[in-house]
C-alpha cells in the first residue's frame, strides 16, 4: 500500500513549523555586529513607516525565511523586526541580500 505524498508534505511542513517555533523560543536571533554594520561610516536610513519584507534570519544554525518589517537600513544591511509564532517580538540586523520586498 502506498503513502500519500500530499499528506507527507503537510506533515513535513507542520514539523518544520514546530521545530522553528521551538528554536525561536529557546534562543535569540543572530544579528550583525557593530563592526559588520559600520554605522560610523555607512549612512543610516530610518523608515517613517515600516516596510513589509521577507528575510532570512538565523537562530543558531537554523535559518528561517520569515515575514518581517524593515525599519532601518544601510547600503549593506537591514534592521528587521517580527513577531514569532509564540507572540514574542524579535529583531535583528541582517545582510541586505537576505531581504526582499514582500508581495501583497
Amino acid at each position: 500500500m502506498g503513502t500519500s505524498k500530499r499528506y507527507a508534505a503537510a506533515v513535513d511542513r507542520q514539523m518544520d513549523a514546530r521545530v522553528l517555533q521551538r528554536v525561536m523560543s529557546e534562543q535569540p536571533p543572530l544579528t550583525l555586529t557593530s563592526d559588520e554594520l559600520e554605522l560610523d561610516r555607512e549612512p543610516l536610513t530610518q523608515a517613517p513607516i515600516a516596510r513589509p519584507v521577507r528575510a532570512w534570519v538565523r537562530y543558531g544554525v537554523t535559518a528561517a525565511l520569515i515575514d518581517a518589517e524593515a525599519v532601518e537600513w544601510t547600503e549593506h544591511a537591514v534592521h528587521v523586526r517580527w513577531i514569532t509564532p509564540a507572540g514574542d517580538r524579535h529583531h535583528a540586523w541582517v545582510w541586505a541580500s537576505a531581504v526582499r520586498p514582500k508581495n501583497p
